[in-house]
């Protein structure tokens, strides 16, 4: 059977004790009790706890029917997890006859919390999952060949440079031999020749960390700095060009005041500018830069979006407010109040636009107005972007009713309907990003899927009307949950993506995904976080290229440039990775990961680099790469011979390449 469970006596015990459904229960209670307590600002909300706890009927556990509906509550959201113990008898798996998803993970005494409680009863945090990490849903077929429609993209000179792409594809680069024979060229090489291939490949180090999740984080267009908004209304501004200095994490001994930590972070980058956000909704859920890099933008669920300064020390924050100007009596309409999710510069900084509840705007920072508003969805609209960065007159917005929808401002005067509908989708869309050429966009969705879109291949608002209230979706689906179920349908009907991506987990909260960079990798690669702690990167041919690890973070005491620590991977709290950031001149990543399984006063995240490494970082030895090369010889070989028999013809030379030299 499955049973819940606590660690038993000590540090040094590593045998759970099983404890009675009734006596577990009776300390989840008091876990929810008194973390209602720590939530409540002063004293007055305290003691109107307490009254409530004086008034409330004892549960009576013997008796009481809704015991299960109680339990599931507190499995999902984390505070209790199950066990599944396979000794027993009366344990029967699931129909497939695998284990069910949540099956795997043990509730764990949190010492640093117990000290920090003072009370050493119920000083418990989120469970370590010690399940062995899956790539993807079972349901999912992992793509291991490129996909033709990839390959054309690859291939058609839109997505970096096409004599790169062949020789990459034909295993023929060398990057040390093109450095080294750089200087016999009639030609710089470019960049991309030799640093396409070069991508991250390590798990991370840990260079900063919060006591609340990190909802946003982010390179500057020229990766100068690295800035992050997390849930306690800060935004954090980094210097990326000054070394990281390794250091131990300061305990938790800080306590919450009126709502607000006292000690915010830790971190061994160089802290810039610490910005201390207006308060607006629950959380930041979006924050951008300007062109320059002088001014962010951040969103909260609310009318208003703040302009800041970045890199000086000015605290002056510009509210930007796109509600409607209020009435002759002064006052605003209830329909005026928008939760603005998501925010984007223009690209010349002189425009901003914004996309909340069911709506879309643009403001004019110049003429100090708004100059857009359009009833763009029927749902909440997670996120919005330009699709160019020239003209600014196309947008896109993401919505959870599925839709991608493409706006031309030239003719929103004469029609407020949008130039066309991407369709493909079959869950909501939780955000969208810009490739910048006006062309190619893509999008991550609740239904597991990231999908290329080329603009020239909308559908029109006709075929756009005829399906707009079929639902092709999981009924009732919540994507906060843990898990999602094979769907009936993989992709719309009248899906018009050019490629889908699968293999992460869009689960949560509102994951984000973004092209790589064009300096370096002429933006051939497309990478996203995931709620089960792995960064994915994908060629454009659908194929996974490498997988990031964040259980396998190194702590803040490591630097994140030394060769690649053998320290054992450790069991860690269950990480979901929100958001990621490419180094736009080096093989850098940045992933703000969330830790535990919930929210609350347990949550907190961690930012993690990732580098990439050699040979002798990932602590390989020459002989290492003799064995590889040797087991690849007889795929050389055949691939050499196929091509000497096609292109070879009497009396003329062929150029070997790198590889076969």
């Amino acid at each position: 059977m499955s049973g819940l469970y606590f660690p038993g006596g000590g540090a040094d015990d590593e045998q759970p004790i099983q404890l009675s459904y009734n006596d577990i229960v009776a300390a989840m209670l008091e876990i929810r009790r008194r973390a209602a307590a720590r939530a409540g600002q002063g004293a007055a909300a305290q003691r109107e706890q307490a009254n409530v706890e004086a008034n409330e009927e004892p549960i009576n556990l013997e008796e009481d029917h809704d015991i299960n509906r109680l339990l599931s509550e507190l499995i999902r959201d984390g505070t209790v997890t199950i066990e599944a113990d396979d000794d027993d008898d009366e344990y029967v798996p699931d129909e497939d006859g695998e284990e069910d998803e949540d099956m795997g993970m043990e509730i764990e005494e949190d010492e640093d919390e117990e000290e920090d409680e003072g009370n050493g009863l119920f000083g418990y945090r989120i469970v370590r999952d010690t399940r062995p990490q899956q790539t993807r849903l079972r349901w999912q077929e992992e793509v291991k060949e490129p996909k033709q429609e990839g390959l054309d993209l690859l291939y058609s000179g839109e997505f970096g440079r096409i004599q790169h792409q062949i020789r990459s594809r034909n295993k023929a680069g060398n990057a040390a031999k093109f450095l080294l024979n750089r200087g016999s060229r009639l030609r710089p090489p470019h960049r991309e020749d030799f640093a396409t291939d070069i991508i991250p490949n390590t798990d991370g180090t840990a260079v900063a960390s919060y006591y609340a999740n990190a909802y946003v984080g982010q390179y500057s267009s020229d990766s100068s700095f690295y800035y992050t908004c997390v849930r306690d209304f800060r935004l954090h501004v980094y210097d990326t060009t000054a070394p990281t200095m390794p250091r131990t994490p300061t305990a938790r001994a800080s306590r919450l005041r009126a709502g607000l930590l006292t000690h915010d972070h830790d971190s061994s980058m160089k802290v810039i500018k610490t910005i201390h956000a207006q308060p607006g909704g629950w959380t930041i859920t979006d924050s951008h830069l300007s062109p320059d890099n002088q001014r962010m933008i951040y969103a909260s669920v609310s009318n208003v979006v703040y302009m800041a300064s970045t890199l000086d020390s000015s605290s002056v924050q510009v509210p930007i407010n796109f509600a409607d100007p209020p009435r002759p009596d002064g006052r605003y309409g209830y329909e005026d109040h928008y939760g603005v999710w998501s925010c984007k510069f223009s690209a010349d900084g002189n425009e901003v636009i914004a996309g909340g509840t069911e709506m879309v705007f643009v403001y004019d920072l110049l003429a100090d107005k708004r100059t857009v508003k359009i009833k763009a969805h029927e749902d909440d609209i997670n996120s919005c972007c330009w699709a160019d960065t020239a003209s600014g007159n196309v947008l896109v917005s993401a919505s959870d009713d599925t839709f991608l929808k493409v706006w031309d401002r030239r003719s929103l005067g004469s029609s407020p309907k949008p130039s066309g509908v991407l369709i493909g989708h079959t869950e909501g869309i939780t955000y969208v990003s810009a490739k910048g050429d006006g062309r190619y966009v893509i999008s991550n969705g609740k239904d597991q899927s990231l999908r290329l879109w080329d603009l020239r291949k909308m559908r029109s608002n006709l075929e756009f009307d005829q399906v707009k209230d079929k639902h092709f979706g999981i009924t009732n689906f919540d994507y906060r949950r843990a898990t999602y179920p094979k769907p009936k349908y993989q992709a719309h009907p009248n899906d018009c993506s050019v490629m889908q991506y699968t293999g992460h987990e869009v689960l949560r909260t509102l994951i984000r995904c973004h092209f790589s960079p064009a300096d370096t990798t002429g933006q051939q690669y497309i990478y996203s976080g995931s709620a089960d702690g792995r960064i994915h990167i994908w060629s454009l041919d659908g194929r996974v290229v490498q997988v990031l690890d964040r259980a396998g973070t190194l702590p803040m005491s490591f630097d994140p440039s030394e060769p690649q620590s053998t320290t054992q991977r450790q069991p860690y709290r269950k990480v979901c990775v929100r958001d990621v950031s490419w180094h736009s001149q080096q093989p850098i990543m940045m992933s703000a990961g969330w830790l535990g399984g919930g929210w609350g006063t347990n949550e907190s995240s961690v930012i993690a680099r990732h580098e990439w490494k050699g040979l002798s970082k990932m602590r390989y030895s020459l002989e290492d790469y003799v064995d590889q090369q040797n087991l690849e010889r007889p795929e050389r070989a055949a691939r050499t011979q196929r091509r000497g028999a096609t292109r070879a013809m009497p009396g003329t030379f062929r150029t070997e390449t790198d590889e076969e030299e």
